[in-house]
Order: C-alpha cells, then sequence, then structure tokens
C-alpha cells in the first residue's frame, strides 16, 4: 500500500450528492480568452483544463455576469445571459471534468462597481443612492429590480447547468452587489431589504434559494464571502461571522476570503502580497468554521503543503482554495500526492499574473512560461533534431534555459563566471519578503543539475571557449550591470549601487537617499526601513515606476506608507558630499542629507559581451536582461521561446 504524505489533503468530500477527490480547489480566475463576442476560445479553455490535468479537485472559472445590463464590471465577461456562449462553455466544461475534476461557474453581479455599466454611460444599482470614491453616482435597487435580479441568478445557475458545470460558486464577497446588501457599512435601506441583520441578508438568502430551486436539491452551491473586509469602510470579523451564521444551511461550502477589491488600501488583503506570510488568511476560515455546520474553504497565499495539511488536521477549514500557486505549477496536486514536494515550481507571490491581465487582458506567469500558452503547447512538436547547446549566464533565464533544453533532448553545458548559479538575484536572498526569491533560485538550481546538465562555474562564456565547445547553438543570458549615473560625487565613498547595497548592510548608516524609484529603489528602500534605517528615495519621474506590475504597487504602497520612507517625485540629483545630496525640485535645490547614498537608476543590458558570441554557433538567441532588463517574467518567457525554436531543422 502506497501511503500518501498529505492523507487530509488529498481525502475526498461530498459536497451535496457530489465527491470531489480531494481537497485543493483551483480557486475563481477570470481568465479572458474570449472573441470579440466574449465567448471562450480554445485558450482560455486550455488554461483551465491545465488545472485540471494537474489535479485539482474544482476548477473554477471566475466573474461570470448574470445580468450584463446591470453588473458588467468590464467589456471582456463571460455573460451568462447570452445563449450564444452555450456552445463554448460545454466545451469548457468537458475539457474539465473528462480528467476528473468538477468544473464550478462564478455568479458575479457588481452592484455598484459595475464598471462596464458605467462606461456605457448608463445608470449603476446598489442597495443605496450615493457616490463612489471615483465620483461615479449610483442609486437604490426598487424592489422591483431586487426581484428581477433574484431572477437573472436563477437563470443564470440553471443556464450554467445545462451547460455542464458540476457546482455553482455565488460572488457574495470583495465588496460586490451581494455583500454591498449583506454589508451594515453600505446597506442603509429603511424597507425589508436592509436595517438589521436579518433585513441585509434577505436578498443574498433570495439568491441562494433561487440557485438552489434552478439547480435541484444536492447539486453543490458554494459561496465566496469576505469573513472580513479589513477595511473602516467595509464590515469587521464579528459581523462577517454574524453573516456566515445566516448562509448556514443554505450553501454546501462556505469560501471564506477577505478584502474588498474596490479599496486599493486592502488588496493586498484580498490578494496576499510578497509582504504577508503563506497562508495568512485562514484566521477568518478558523473563526467562523467554529460557528457553522457546513464544510468551510480558505483561500490566501496557500502554497506551504505541510502547512495546508496542518490547516485540515487543526480544523481550521475542510478545503483549501488556490489561485496562484497552480499557475506557477498546475501540477502542484499531483506532485504533492506522489510525496514529490521539492518538484513544485514556487510561487512567488509577485501578483504580476493579476496585473498582466488588467493591463493585457492576458494572464502570464513569472515563473511558468506554460501560463498563457497552453494551448500552444497542446500542439508543440518535440524538437526534431538535438544539438550541443552552451547556455552562457545561470541567471533566471540562462537556468531555465539549461533546463528545458535538457529536458528538450540536447546537450547543455551551462557556463557561469561566478562561483554559483543564481545571477543578479542572489543579493536579494537574505530578505525576509524576497524568500520566495530565494526558493525559486534554489529550485531552479536543483533542475539544472536533476537535468542533467554540464554545469562550469568561474567560467565566463568566451569566444576562445566557444572554439573548444563547438555548440551548435549558443543561448547569451549574460544579465545587465547597474547604470551608474553621472552625478557629481557619484565616486564618493558614502555611495553604492542597489545591487552592492544588499552585501554590505553593515556599511550603511542611519540616513539613507536611494536615487531611483523603480521596483528596485522601492524594494531595497524597504528593506533598509525595515532594519530600522530612515530612508528618503528621490525619483525624476513624476510617479514610481513598478514595471508594469501594478498590483504590486499596491503592496509597495503600504509598506512605503507604513515604514514612512520619504517619496520625493521630479526630483533629480545634481551633486552628492559625504553629507547628503543635493537635488533639484520645482526648480529649486533642496538638500536631502545622508550617511549612504543609493543610486538604482536602471541596468543596462550586456549586450556587447552576448553579440561577441553570436558568430560562435550556427544558432544564436539572446535572452534576458542581456537583451532587455525587465523582469523575472520576460526573462523565462524569452529563454523558454529560445528552447522552443531550438532544434526545428
Amino acid at each position: 500500500m502506497n501511503d500518501l504524505k498529505y492523507p487530509l489533503l488529498f481525502s475526498p468530500i461530498r459536497l451535496g450528492r457530489t465527491i470531489f477527490k480531494n481537497r485543493i480547489f483551483a480557486s475563481p480566475i477570470s481568465e479572458r480568452c474570449l472573441d470579440s463576442k466574449n465567448r471562450i476560445t480554445a485558450e482560455g479553455i486550455a488554461f483551465y483544463e491545465q488545472k485540471a490535468i494537474g489535479g485539482a479537485a474544482s476548477v473554477c472559472i471566475g466573474d461570470c455576469m448574470v445580468d450584463s445590463r446591470r453588473g458588467l464590471y468590464g467589456e471582456n465577461m463571460i455573460c451568462l445571459d447570452d445563449p450564444g456562449t452555450y456552445r463554448s462553455l460545454n466545451r469548457l466544461t468537458d475539457a474539465v471534468s473528462r480528467h476528473g475534476a468538477v468544473m464550478s461557474v462564478e455568479l458575479q453581479h457588481c452592484g455598484t462597481h459595475a464598471r462596464g455599466v458605467i462606461a456605457r454611460g448608463d445608470p449603476v444599482y446598489g442597495p443605496c443612492d450615493g457616490v463612489a470614491a471615483d465620483g461615479h453616482e449610483f442609486h437604490a435597487m426598487s424592489e422591483e429590480l431586487i426581484e428581477e435580479t433574484i431572477e437573472m441568478y436563477y437563470k443564470a445557475a440553471a443556464y450554467a447547468k445545462q451547460c455542464g458545470f458540476g457546482m455553482i460558486t455565488v460572488h457574495g464577497g470583495h465588496g460586490w452587489l451581494l455583500s454591498q446588501f449583506m454589508s451594515s457599512k453600505v446597506n442603509h435601506r429603511t424597507d425589508k431589504w436592509g436595517g438589521s441583520l436579518e433585513n441585509r441578508m434577505r436578498f443574498p438568502l433570495a439568491v441562494l434559494e433561487a440557485v438552489r430551486r434552478a439547480v435541484g436539491p444536492g447539486f453543490p452551491i458554494e459561496i465566496r464571502i469576505s469573513g472580513s473586509e479589513v477595511t473602516p469602510g467595509g464590515y469587521d470579523l464579528d459581523e462577517g461571522i454574524a453573516i456566515s451564521k445566516m448562509l448556514d444551511g443554505h450553501v454546501d461550502l462556505l469560501h471564506v476570503s477577505a478584502g474588498h477589491h474596490e479599496r486599493p488600501e486592502v488588496f493586498t488583503v484580498t490578494h496576499p502580497s510578497i509582504f504577508c506570510e503563506d497562508s495568512c488568511n485562514v484566521k477568518y476560515a478558523e473563526a467562523i468554521k467554529k460557528v457553522v455546520s457546513v464544510p468551510v474553504a480558505t483561500v490566501g497565499a496557500h502554497c506551504d503543503p505541510e502547512l495546508m495539511e496542518d490547516i485540515l488536521r487543526s480544523g481550521k477549514a475542510d478545503v483549501i482554495e488556490i489561485a496562484r500557486a497552480l499557475m506557477a505549477d498546475p501540477d502542484l496536486p499531483n506532485k504533492l500526492r506522489r510525496g514529490l514536494d521539492q518538484e513544485v515550481r514556487p510561487c512567488l507571490r509577485c501578483l504580476a499574473c493579476f496585473s498582466h491581465l488588467l493591463t493585457n487582458d492576458q494572464i502570464y506567469c513569472a515563473v511558468n512560461p506554460l501560463i498563457g500558452r497552453e494551448y500552444e503547447r497542446m500542439n508543440e512538436k518535440p524538437a526534431a533534431v538535438h544539438k550541443k547547446v552552451l547556455v552562457a549566464g545561470g541567471g533566471i533565464a540562462g537556468m531555465h534555459a539549461a533546463i528545458e533544453a535538457a529536458r528538450s533532448g540536447h546537450q547543455v553545458v551551462l557556463c557561469e563566471k561566478s562561483d554559483r548559479l543564481g545571477g543578479v538575484l542572489k543579493c536579494e536572498e537574505t530578505v525576509p519578503f524576497k524568500k520566495k526569491i530565494a526558493a525559486y533560485l534554489k529550485y531552479q538550481a536543483e533542475h539544472v543539475t536533476a537535468a542533467g546538465v554540464d554545469v562550469r562555474l568561474n567560467t565566463p562564456a568566451t569566444p576562445e571557449l566557444c572554439d573548444e565547445l563547438r555548440p551548435d547553438a549558443i543561448i547569451a543570458a549574460l544579465g545587465a550591470r547597474p547604470v551608474k549615473p553621472g552625478i557629481e560625487g557619484i565616486d564618493g565613498e558614502n555611495v553604492m549601487s542597489a545591487e552592492d547595497a544588499y552585501d554590505k548592510l553593515g556599511e550603511i548608516g542611519q540616513r539613507v537617499v536611494i536615487l531611483g524609484g523603480g521596483l528596485v529603489g522601492m524594494e531595497l528602500g524597504i528593506h533598509l526601513a525595515m532594519l530600522g534605517r530612515r530612508v528618503d528615495i528621490a525619483e525624476m519621474l513624476p510617479f514610481l515606476n513598478n514595471g508594469g506590475n501594478i498590483l504590486h504597487q499596491f503592496a509597495l504602497d503600504v509598506e512605503l506608507r507604513k515604514y514612512e520612507i520619504g517619496v520625493h517625485l521630479e526630483t533629480k540629483a545634481l551633486r552628492i558630499s559625504p553629507e547628503g545630496v543635493t537635488c533639484e525640485a520645482a526648480g529649486e535645490e533642496r538638500f536631502f542629507p545622508a550617511d549612504t547614498v543609493i543610486y538604482a537608476v536602471g541596468q543596462a543590458p550586456l549586450a556587447n559581451e552576448a553579440y561577441a558570441l553570436q558568430s560562435c554557433a550556427p544558432e544564436f538567441y539572446a535572452v534576458g536582461d542581456c537583451r532587455l532588463p525587465k523582469n523575472i517574467m520576460q526573462a523565462t518567457a524569452m529563454a523558454d521561446a529560445a528552447v522552443t525554436d531550438l532544434g526545428r531543422f
């Protein structure tokens, strides 16, 4: 008999009349691979199917609108009141269910935050009249409109069941319509739909009763709520517990999240950032489970299998819902079931995935280039010709290229000029909030060895070495070096680069000025402030530069405020002295006293060094920072594409 390392994670659970094969559920994600009529495409279907292939017991497609006239969040959303979605949704449910997972659909209505409706110029509705923080007006739903909306939920649930979905997930959290009615901070109606808790819960309970009528007895219904909205403008845990007691018995699974989607200050409570501990939101599920009889699910930063098993063992929750960790590695459930913890690719919790969704309507993952490209991979042909490949550089891009090239059957030599793999990110390994980076570097280094790559440390890749090795292909991943600004005093003894600062913490004084408000400067400033330094950041631009990761900026903003870090925009450094930095701001000079000045103004690609190798092999690829200094996601994607192109002929 094969004993499971995590027996509780892989014990089945019955919800209604449906048995789910384990306790790992893929929580709702609204991947927006839709056609011009907002029907899910083959690419979108492959995104969800990959999670089922990887072993998740349930897979949920998020933010499916029950009322496209009044509840729409954005233009690119699946609308369950559109009968034209029938074929594509049936293809989706078939793709997931044939792998043994239950396909769920999240019923959503945004209420006063229906931005897609606002964009059309139409009125939006919620419990009461009011004006939102962004200035748009909203209106109280009439009795007739409330009843009509309940009917829309009924129709959406019935339609979803016809489309082959095996569970309904009703979104009742994060500040959307149902939670607007639940909340004493929002719902100030004086009729039967507001006031007392019983009245505030009348609408959500009516919706659940309508959904039950639509799907019939025994069909599993899940509701997602915020255990606490964790903001002065929202309800607290005590109210969340009271709400949960009212929901008890009306659903088969109570899915406890936290926070409020439309409040930036708590966005990273709902979507825990790198500054949060693993499974940080389980406390809300734990408190609610004590007072309800139905099974409870927890969501938020779950990635440590030992911790997940302990959550189930200690009775804090019955189901673990995961989003980002199942994108970093969709095979996480299957790997854990087989006891292959070390094979699970770590999630960096960097929020690049959802930031990319908001800015480009497409999810990608910083560490897993499969995400967003699942359909392409399903049709990808293996390398026709196996080759001898030299990978120059052992950073993020180089390690990924070496691993994937070796797995594709190529003979791979990896040359790294330093004494260990990891590249520029090695300097951040000891930073507490960068422990996911450290875990990922360790994971990649171990897999380079496991893949059978010939690793040569303390060995720069030179044309002479290439003449000796005679590779068929070269993948140059030499990285970049910090840009040293041409400022008077930049060579002073009190000045260093951000990269050097991590290795010279003991030499950094009490007052620090960081030149550059990009991710490197902000994260270093937060680290130094955590260590007790007084930090100011001077940035020439009128905004901080998050490199496109807009959601990670929410987390950074919270930390910048917490540690009282001075942020000075449109501020140009003129000269550095032993006493500090003289800058120009608003046409005037301003002096910032500093014991240490650190520059973090960007990276210069080692392009010349990389392209010096291009004539040393028939095939040549430059990837990562030596081509375009950007981020982990870009480096990984470029390295992966280079390997895909290898050996085509």
